[in-house]
């Protein structure tokens, strides 16, 4: 049984979500009202995984995940409100150490819950063998103590390491993940130039709501300059595009060259936007031996078969190691059909990317 503490003041959210994990059978379930009640019982029950309201009265859930974050780390699923707001406390939470987020129903939740349950489920049970590092926060864990957090600033990406000289011409990054990608994200996107030389488009599965704030958030630490995709837009280097939520991502060709365009998502797929849809439709555009594939963080697995055809074709894909990710399920996949070019730590992926781009 995984032990899962329900974070959460409405009695009527606390019921359905307990009514629903224990219809599961495999869930050992205990409730908490409020932030204080969360901690008394993240050390009194010491749950596996923990679903935490964003909007509470007192301490709310961003300062509750602080707080859990610096004692016990412990995975923990958001549960959040899809409006503007929603977004960007979501990301914060994701920042400071949250694995995964389900958006809370709209209207009436008692009729909308049948429908979130089957993705809520899965999304509880992964986060609860998902991999917490050991390194998140040490310093503020050690000191057991809580620092405001320093707004945002936009990063200056380390120079170019000595290389060769990238092959000229166009090409592509192809980058996905899902859950535990915002903070992956971050990792690889701030350690590289603003002059990287291809343009790096991204597939993360999110909700609609969602992307925009992180794409947006991404482009104020960043050097390269980050947007989400919702219409045909040409490719350019040192650019990266993050695919609209809820619609897939795909590469086109038009008369001046590449473009990444939103797709209506195809059932065809289960997760959106589509990894594999992604590399699929680079790879009727541009030859592969100019495609880098990039797998990361995430559960299921979304693209580890078309980033494997892409590296038996000749093109080259990088897959973070199980020792970083968050949950290894997407990257795990791509190494065990044998379709990884590397297998690289999150903090290595940046420069090992820079070296193939050298090597070409």
């Amino acid at each position: 049984m995984i032990k899962l503490l329900i974070v959460d003041d409405s009695p009527l959210m606390r019921r359905l979500l307990t009514d629903l994990f224990a219809a599961s059978g495999e869930f050992q379930v205990e409730l908490a009202r409020d932030g204080a009640e969360a901690m008394a019982k993240l050390h009194a029950f010491t749950p596996q995984v923990i679903t935490l309201d964003i909007n509470m009265p007192g301490m709310d859930g961003l300062a509750c995940l602080d707080r859990i974050m610096l004692e016990r780390p412990t995975p923990v699923v958001m549960v959040s409100a899809l409006t503007a707001q929603g977004a960007d406390a979501t990301l914060e939470a994701m920042a400071l150490g949250a694995v995964d987020f389900v958006a809370k129903p709209s209207g009436a939740i008692s009729l909308a819950i049948d429908d979130l349950a089957p993705a809520l489920i899965e999304k509880v049970r992964a986060a609860a063998s998902a991999r917490i590092p050991r390194t998140l926060r040490l310093a503020e864990r050690i000191r057991l103590r809580s620092a405001p957090r320093p707004a945002p600033v936009r990063r200056i990406a380390p120079p170019l390491p000595p290389r060769g000289t990238a092959l000229p011409g166009e090409g592509l990054v192809l980058v996905g993940c899902s859950t535990g990608g915002p903070p992956a994200l971050e990792a690889l996107l701030t350690a590289l130039p603003g002059d990287f030389p291809w343009p790096i488009v991204i597939a993360q599965h999110m909700p609609a709501s969602f992307t925009g704030a992180l794409a947006q958030r991404l482009d104020r630490i960043c050097a390269l300059t980050i947007s989400e995709v919702s219409r045909a837009v040409p490719l350019e280097p040192g650019h990266a595009y993050i695919g609209r939520g809820d619609a897939d991502l795909v590469i086109a060709r038009r008369a001046a060259g590449l473009v990444a365009m939103a797709a209506p998502s195809s059932a065809d797929y289960h997760w959106h936007p589509s990894v594999d849809r992604l590399v699929a439709s680079a790879m009727l555009h541009v030859g592969p031996e100019r495609l880098i594939g990039v797998l990361m963080t995430g559960m299921g697995a979304d693209g580890a078969e078309t980033m494997r055809q892409l590296q038996t074709a000749g093109g080259r894909t990088i897959a973070e190691a199980e020792e970083s990710a968050i949950v290894w399920g997407m990257p795990g996949a791509l190494v065990k059909l044998g379709g990884a070019t590397l297998i690289t730590p999150l903090d290595r992926i940046a420069a090992d990317l820079l070296a193939l781009m050298g090597k070409w």
